[in-house]
């Protein structure tokens, strides 16, 4: 209670204030007098995925009490990936702001980050390595499979297959309804190796949550006690001084690079994973991801990149059973938030005669990581594609472009039948980056366009500055830096360019000689944004960085 005084003029009346205050509360002085937990509270009407939080809150309480300290909670904001207008990342780097400022203000002496949905966990650890105080990550864990005609179900993943296929006219309207109630059976967050899976099984790899932490279901027991050791061993954090700093290396931060090629993990760790490490002392370079890819392989068999789900990998396992078959390729002497190390942390394991989710190394489910960093003239910064989603037949592709300047544009367009498209050509997507969309929605999985859906085309080559959900899958090439909206190259494509992609080359090239691109530079300006004159929505814009720096703010990058 002593810690982080308000300023009154006067220390002494100013805990003599706070403690007037909160034994409003009916705290009494020995409860006052013990070490505080400080536990986020990310729970939202609108956030189904944290759904049980309020069950893991109190499981925390619980396992801070008994270790001895008061655990205290407080809100932050909650971000759920489809209740988020423009988009949840426009909002990932305010609510990074929220609980760095709330672990400022407040006199905890550890705090417990309790998260899940894609943008929350990585908002959360922002903020934390920027605080510096004593923090542990506790996942809200994946949600229960469904079912739909026999079929097993997981969102969302199946999500867009399932609308795909009403797209194309093979699937009625009464069905995709009945769908649409079979997806997400319970609360928890998407039950494939999304963004929100990759996520919290790199924090197991960083070092930050528990072993084992990141695969146990939302709605099982396991969860719940898990939920209270992780509160008891922010009770025990409070008495160290073993802080974010510490824990997030260069080394912690290549295993999770790791962790996240052999899950197949979602494109979006590569803009969160370099947003936290632009908050120590040693920022990622993309280059760095690509470079573990080419020796990591794909390992877990979980949509999209495979067959299973979250559960699945769960009951196999999970991550601590991964990780011995990642030995060789892991930093084990890397802090742990547990004391020790990461070889300690992983000591314990479950291994399950049978499984056939986590892959040996003898026998991958892909040769190389999942996802791979492009160069070329259109992305001079880098781009990523997640090719353990992709069609090897599209692989090395060059086609016609054809080109959409929005969002707005393509939703306007994409289904005409005049459009003049077919199924070799390559679909852009421009100003849909960090600046142009602005927040950089998850618009780079353009739907194929519904003329050929209906022929039966299910995947073309397509390329923008946007993001994709890391349940999604296909040819798609995304993040390139700098966006068009920024003057990157993307800006300068015309409807009947050439382009070639090539995933074993790492390129991806506009077929346009320089003379004529200096031409159409000469003639390009940027667009204006009459809606970023104010408050936050200006503020992002004016400081938003691009892809390849994890989209923070300029101002917020450690030094």
């Amino acid at each position: 209670m002593r810690k982080g005084l308000t300023s009154y003029g006067d220390a002494g009346f100013s805990l003599f204030l706070r403690k007037a205050f909160i034994k409003a509360m009916g705290y009494s002085d020995d409860a006052l007098d013990r070490p505080i937990v400080g536990i986020t509270n990310t729970y939202s009407d609108f956030n189904p995925c944290h759904g049980n939080v309020p069950q893991l809150i109190e499981a925390v309480k619980r396992g801070a009490m008994l270790a001895g300290a008061m655990p205290m909670v407080f809100p932050t904001i909650s971000i759920h990936e489809s209740f988020a207008y423009p988009t949840s990342m426009f909002l990932r780097n305010l609510m990074a702001m929220d609980t760095e400022e709330m672990i400022r203000a407040l006199p905890v002496d550890s705090v417990v980050l309790i998260g899940g949905c894609d943008k929350t966990t990585p908002a959360q650890v922002m903020g934390a390595v920027s605080a510096d105080r004593p923090a542990i990550v506790l996942p809200v864990g994946p949600m229960l499979v469904g079912h739909f005609k026999g079929e097993v179900l997981g969102a969302c993943t199946d999500c867009r297959r399932l609308w795909g296929e009403f797209r194309g006219g093979r699937l009625s309207a009464e069905d995709i309804e009945v769908a649409n109630e079979r997806l997400v059976p319970s609360v928890g967050t998407c039950g494939v190796m999304g963004t929100a899976s990759t996520i919290a099984c790199m924090m197991e790899a960083l070092g930050l949550a528990l072993p084992g932490s990141a695969t146990i279901p939302a709605t099982h027991a396991d969860r719940v006690r898990i939920a209270e050791a992780t509160g008891k061993r922010a009770a025990e954090l409070t008495k160290g001084d073993l802080k974010p700093s510490d824990i997030l290396t260069p080394d912690a931060l290549r295993n999770a690079i790791v962790m996240m090629q052999a899950i197949g993990g979602s494109t979006n760790a590569v803009v969160h994973l370099s947003a936290i490490a632009g908050r120590t002392a040693t920022p990622l370079d993309i280059e760095e991801f690509d470079e573990v890819g080419r020796r990591t392989p794909v390992l877990v068999d979980l949509k999209p990149s495979g067959e299973h789900y979250m559960e699945h990998f769960h009951y196999a396992g999970g991550v601590p059973r991964l990780m011995q078959e990642l030995k060789d390729l892991l930093a084990l002497d890397a802090k742990h938030v547990m004391g020790g190390t990461l070889g300690d942390a992983i000591r314990m394991f479950e291994d399950v005669p049978g499984q056939t989710v986590i892959k040996p190394r003898h026998a991958p489910l892909k040769e190389e990581g999942g996802i791979a960093v492009l160069r070329g003239n259109l992305a001079p910064r880098g781009a990523v594609i997640k090719q353990a989603a992709a069609s090897a037949k599209l692989m090395q592709h060059e086609g016609r472009a054809v080109v959409f300047d929005s969002v707005e544009d393509m939703a306007k367009r994409i289904d005409d039948p005049a459009l003049d498209v077919d199924e070799d050509d390559v679909l852009v997507l421009r100003n849909a980056g960090p600046i142009g969309a602005p927040g950089m929605p998850e618009a780079g999985y353009l739907p194929i366009p519904r003329k050929l859906a209906q022929k039966g085309v299910k995947d073309m080559v397509r390329i923008s500055d946007a993001r994709m959900s890391g349940t999604a899958f296909g040819t798609i090439v995304l993040h390139i830096a700098p966006e068009s909206a920024a003057g990157g190259p993307l800006a300068l494509v015309r409807n009947g360019d050439r382009i070639r992609l090539d995933v074993a080359g790492r390129s991806i090239d506009l077929l346009v000689d320089e003379a004529e691109l200096a031409k159409r530079r000469a003639v390009w300006s940027p667009p204006s944004f009459p809606d970023a004159q104010r408050g936050y929505a200006r503020l992002y814009r004016e400081h938003v960085q691009q892809a390849d720096q994890g989209c923070d703010f300029d101002f917020l990058r450690a030094k």
